[in-house]
């Protein structure tokens, strides 16, 4: 399925391979890779389980696999996919910054 660019996705890499992890973690810590799993804007087009770069709501690039489309949150606001939630935090510090220069 084709994803367009500015699409809210979610990406998997993997930070670090077994190998790569400190020698002092637990045995069955160390013996897999850490991964994060990271939502953002799609940066160009791009088909599920490809490469894909993301920009996160804090502005950071990030690459890895594209694996969801619309990811939900799923600590408090439910299954269903609310896109309002995700300008939210950029309105507010675009609030923040105009009143502390005295433009508000």
């Amino acid at each position: 399925m084709k994803v367009q660019k500015g699409t809210w996705v979610r990406i998997h890499r993997i930070v670090l391979s077994p190998e790569e992890r400190a020698e002092n973690l637990p045995e069955d810590t160390a013996g897999v890779p850490l991964e994060s799993w990271i939502k953002g804007f799609l940066m160009e087009d791009c088909e599920t389980g490809e490469t894909a770069s993301i920009q996160t709501l804090t502005g950071r690039m990030v690459s890895g696999t594209l694996v969801q489309v619309n990811p939900a949150y799923d600590h408090g606001f439910g299954e269903e996919f609310i896109p309002e939630l995700l300008y939210i935090g950029r309105e507010l510090r675009i609030l923040v910054r105009e009143d502390s220069h005295g433009e508000g």
